[in-house]
């Protein structure tokens, strides 16, 4: 039976892909071609429907178990295998269902200041023509009616950003000693020495990689009529593509997406107002986090403190390891 021996768990918009990439350079690791299965977010077949895009993403889940498993059919008998999904953090089912079928698994989570990771999430699926809504707070404060639309979690701007809950969670069901709780700030400003940590975590050489691949999401698209009437015929395409012939949307999808991409701007940054409404949602979870981890996450406390910049530096790139990779592993859908 071939199932991972670890897990990049969480969370989204925090690194998970470039880690993802890192690791598979590592001569004793086996990352899984497809970067993000899914595979114990349910327990059987996925929902059909949800918000714009979701259906196509709940498509690709590996949720049948002979499927998941010969995601690592051809990792070498040595090696370490791992996967990245990083909603299995937010959702207890998950954690439960890893801790069923895989109960000395390790699990590595990235944790980012959580309203910069919602503002992240956010252009995300607005510079993808999905989120209707050009106010990121506004656009926050429509969650709890979208999680009861069925919407997918990828939607879930605030409430995937309560690592505490999450990781008070994970504690509950697995010992302390085979979670590594990681920031997002360390690994963008010191890669080796967090690589060179998650590689004595998995009990692998460490000093056998040492950088990660550059994140390219630094531009956002544009507000313009043109971009918005863009935007609009991609949600509703996305809505309704299951009624089309199966090679159709996609093609018209792609075309679509071509040109709004070719308005692009600056990513927008956070501002200190939308820090300032934000930031009580996440006071007390920030609170539990540093009771848990005994560290201090005042700077996530202060509306005046700058982000870190969305990409990753220039220098921190891999080649090798991107060649293990079947095909190009975008940012995180909605799932």
């Amino acid at each position: 039976m071939a199932l991972p021996d670890f897990f990049v768990a969480g969370v989204p918009k925090a690194g998970t892909t470039a880690l993802h990439v890192a690791l598979a350079g590592h001569p004793d690791i086996f990352m899984s071609r497809v970067k993000e299965p899914k595979h114990f977010l349910t327990d059987g077949p996925p929902p059909q429907r949800g918000g714009p895009g979701d259906a196509r993403t709940f498509r690709q889940r590996v949720w049948r178990r002979e499927d998941y498993e010969a995601l690592f059919d051809d990792a070498p008998s040595h090696a370490l295998r791992g996967e990245s999904t990083p909603f299995y953090l937010y959702l207890p089912q998950a954690q439960e269902r890893i801790r069923q079928t895989v109960p000395d698994a390790r699990l590595i989570v990235l944790l980012r200041d959580p309203v910069d990771r919602a503002h992240s999430n956010w252009s995300h699926l607005w510079s993808a023509g999905l989120e209707p809504e050009q106010d990121f707070v506004r656009a926050c404060r429509l969650e709890d009616q979208r999680a009861a639309a069925g919407w997918a979690l990828f939607w879930r701007y605030l409430d995937l950003g309560r690592y505490g809950e999450q990781l008070e969670a994970l504690y509950s069901r697995f010992p302390r000693e085979q979670v590594l709780p990681v920031r997002y700030r360390e690994l963008r400003d010191s890669p080796t020495a967090v690589l060179d940590r998650i590689c004595t975590f998995l009990g692998v050489d460490p000093g056998r990689i040492a950088t990660i691949p550059t994140e390219n999401v630094t531009t956002q698209a544009s507000n313009s009529h043109r971009n918005r009437a863009i935007s609009a015929l991609l949600r509703t395409g996305s809505t309704v593509e299951h009624r089309l012939p199966a090679r159709w949307w996609p093609r018209v999808d792609a075309f679509l997406s071509g040109h709004l991409q070719r308005e692009q701007r600056p990513r927008q940054p956070l501002t200190y107002e939308q820090r300032a409404a934000l930031i009580p949602h996440f006071a007390d979870d920030v609170l539990r986090l540093e009771q848990l981890t005994g560290e201090s996450f005042a700077a996530w406390r202060d509306p005046g403190r700058p982000p870190v910049r969305a990409a990753l530096p220039r220098s921190a790139r891999i080649g090798t390891a991107a060649g293990s990779i079947d095909r190009p592993i975008p940012d995180t859908p909605p799932v």
